[in-house]
């Protein structure tokens, strides 16, 4: 018997026990359940009905016919992906942006967060905060066009460096420079909205741990080392198995908005392969079926992801 099976055991017992344990555990904090109840129509209804769909990877779905009056095909659409010359390419290029990502993305929110648990006034704080957190409300396209203003042709990046360099960058067109703008935009739209759970993490520290390392004459860098970053670390650790659970997750509309004939080499990713045979060649199930392989890749990755933070002696997901 597992050590979780032996504490489960001893605090609910077994049978009818347990059963009327868990009972009397859901009629004491029945409106706590019920503030669930939401959330949880809402998973159902949203995440897990829809999962029905998956069947037309399996066939050769059309909408007139329906699901059930499809042809059954089995793995043909799978087989299909495969066979297709290109298929390296756009893995390649979905599994280098989602790599960037994780690099330099990632990391972001956390310094920031932990830059901002470093400022001691109040007011400044809660405003730069507000402050960052607006653009994660701007839409993306609203975020490219921004970019398109600023880098393009006519914009004043694109001026200043052809005065510094002596030669203009083509920032929009360049395959050299498309996946930093991707990176480049994300960041600047999504870290301070990513601050937020790691503040939150950062309340839980104990502040008379800090005291007593500045009595010992800790410097800022070293209660960063030894007092901030471990009381945090399982929180990072569980973002980011979380996102390991969306590696091939690309966005195909940020892509999309972002793409042109010049920059189509590094811009196709799955993401956008499965828009284009889904919406706009109407493959309904050709684009099921690679949706499908990415969910099974992106489930391995959180399990493995998260049996290596067992191993390492963390929490991890569950």
């Amino acid at each position: 018997m597992t050590t979780k099976a032996a504490e489960k055991k001893a605090v609910y017992g077994t049978g009818k026990n347990y059963w009327g344990h868990l009972r009397s555990e859901v009629k004491r904090d029945r409106y706590l359940y019920l503030l669930l109840l939401p959330g949880f129509i809402y998973f159902i209804v949203f995440k897990y009905l829809p999962m029905f769909g998956i069947v037309i990877a399996f066939e050769n779905y059309v909408p007139v016919s329906g699901v059930f009056g499809s042809q059954w095909v089995g793995f043909k659409w799978f087989e299909s992906f495969f066979k297709f010359p290109a298929w390296t390419g756009y893995l390649a290029n979905t599994l280098i942006l989602s790599l960037m990502n994780i690099i330099f993305f990632f990391p972001a929110p956390i310094i920031l967060a932990l830059l901002l648990n470093e400022m001691m006034n109040l007011r400044y704080k809660k405003l730069l905060q507000t402050l960052l957190y607006v653009p994660h409300f701007i839409s993306i396209v609203i975020v490219v066009s921004i970019t398109f203003v600023m880098f393009g042709p006519s914009g004043i990046v694109y001026k200043l460096t052809a005065q510094l360099l002596g030669h203009p960058i083509n920032y929009m067109g360049s395959p050299d420079t498309f996946r930093w703008m991707i990176i480049g935009q994300t960041i600047w739209k999504e870290t301070g909205w990513g601050t937020i759970i790691f503040l939150a993490a950062l309340t839980n520290v104990d502040t008379q741990l800090y005291e007593a390392a500045m009595v010992d004459g800790a410097g800022r860098l070293r209660r960063l080392w030894h007092i901030t970053l471990p009381a945090i670390r399982s929180t990072i650790v569980l973002m980011l198995i979380l996102r390991m659970g969306s590696v091939l997750d690309t966005g195909y509309d940020h892509l999309i908005l972002m793409a042109n004939p010049l920059n189509r080499k590094v811009s196709q990713t799955l993401d956008v392969f499965v828009y284009q045979q889904g919406i706009q060649s109407g493959q309904f199930s050709y684009a099921s079926a690679i949706g499908l392989m990415k969910s099974i890749v992106s489930v391995t990755l959180v399990l493995l992801s998260n049996k290596v933070a067992h191993l390492m002696g963390e929490q991890g997901l569950y």
